[in-house]
């Protein structure tokens, strides 16, 4: 374990406090490392019958990541429970509005109370770090809706301060990027639809093969666009030509690189135009 300064030891202790003061939760779980880290506080503070993980392995989540998601709750000894949310057969979700996230987490905190029904004295948890109230994210209605939790933000966590306490901790993710659902590449109002979906996480899959660790494919229907990092712009001009050959044949007909790089979020730029 490395070393943590003392203001994040103390965040530790809040953190130890806030799980105390509660019986058990049922943690929305993504495989990401903002819910793996509250799964694995709730394991480790309120003990293993008390702490369970909820995935949904809908289309929107990478096959990648529900794999990881698996494997990680085996090393830790976690009890972990698979649903299967069907948002994108709701026309509210798979016509894309501005929205579209609210739909998502409304499925699948609907979805969980069959979980809570079977723990009814638990928590409903999710990861939302204290970051993510800056940011635009219509699932945190649905949360609200539905009274679930986020001790991550109760206690003041920043992404960068919950990725330091992961690495104390030696959580395999710690530093994994971000890895939104598959839908968020798609941009607002364009269908969202399988077909769609499976080419996304197919050519970024591609990307990853090539070395490129943090990537988006962003589906526009008539072409594709990729991003990876500023600083690995040069490298992937290297090997476009073979990088595009590959997933064009998985369905796109034109591939553009983004010269800007990698930003997170950048589809929502429409939203403050």
């Amino acid at each position: 374990m490395n070393n943590l300064s003392p203001y994040l030891q103390n965040k530790i202790q809040l953190l130890e406090k806030w799980f105390s003061k509660r019986k058990g939760s049922i943690v929305a779980f993504s495989g990401g490392i903002d819910s793996t880290l509250v799964l694995y506080l709730a394991r480790k503070f309120q003990g293993k019958q008390n702490a369970i993980g909820v995935i949904s392995n809908s289309e929107s989540l990478k096959t990648k990541d529900f794999e990881m998601a698996q494997d990680f709750c085996k090393a830790f000894d976690i009890n972990l429970e698979i649903i299967k949310t069907l948002e994108l057969a709701d026309e509210r979700y798979n016509q894309n509005p501005a929205n579209r996230c609210y739909f998502c987490k409304e499925h699948l905190f609907h979805d969980l109370q069959t979980i809570k029904d079977k723990y009814p004295e638990f928590e409903v948890l999710s990861g939302t770090n204290y970051d993510d109230l800056g940011d635009y994210r219509p699932g945190l209605q649905a949360a609200a809706k539905y009274k679930v939790l986020s001790p991550m933000v109760d206690c003041n966590l920043t992404k960068e301060e919950l990725r330091q306490i992961a690495k104390h901790f030696e959580l395999p993710n710690w530093d994994k990027p971000a890895s939104p659902c598959l839908s968020s590449r798609i941009p607002y109002n364009h269908q969202i639809t399988r077909e769609k979906l499976q080419q996304v996480e197919d050519a970024e899959n591609i990307l990853n093969d090539f070395g490129f660790k943090d990537v988006r494919v962003r589906h526009y229907g008539n072409y594709g666009q990729i991003e990876v990092q500023k600083g690995e712009l040069e490298k992937l001009l290297l090997v476009e030509d073979e990088i595009v050959d590959k997933i064009r044949n998985i369905g796109f007909n034109e591939l553009k690189i983004d010269k800007e790089g990698l930003v997170s979020g950048k589809l929502n730029r429409v939203l403050k135009k």
